[in-house]
């Protein structure tokens, strides 16, 4: 039967221009490794990200709103660990109600946009 096998990319806007500012941030302060966009969409700005098998793409956004309701949320391994780093890099670090027994976070890009962090399932 057809279905829906996964999710391949998630996209985060951010205002326009802020490309090296969402690399800092994304790449630099995350951690999150980039990956080349397709020579293609080179001319639209933004930078995409790898996390596990899915993408994060970032990308500039006319009349932009920051996003604080929709979300990725990021599977973090060493929640303590990470979590301690992020406000090391000066990030704002809010616990979250836990959900089914994992722990969750809640950080800002630098645009205002949310993000979630949630404790990796126990192995």
């Amino acid at each position: 039967m057809p279905h829906i096998a996964g999710i391949d990319h998630v996209q985060v806007a951010i205002p326009p221009g802020s490309d090296d500012a969402a690399r800092a941030f994304y790449g630099g302060v995350l951690g999150l490794p980039e990956t080349p966009k397709p020579a293609p969409l080179n001319a639209s700005g933004g930078a995409w990200f790898m996390t596990g098998a899915t993408q994060l793409h970032i990308g500039g956004q006319v009349g932009f709103v920051p996003a604080k309701k929709a979300h990725p949320a990021f599977i973090v391994e060493d929640f303590d660990d990470y979590c301690a780093l992020l406000r090391e890099r000066g990030v704002d670090v809010r616990e979250e109600v836990q959900v089914a027994g994992r722990r969750r976070a809640g950080i800002e890009d630098p645009f205002g946009n949310r993000i979630e962090l949630i404790e990796a399932a126990p192995r």
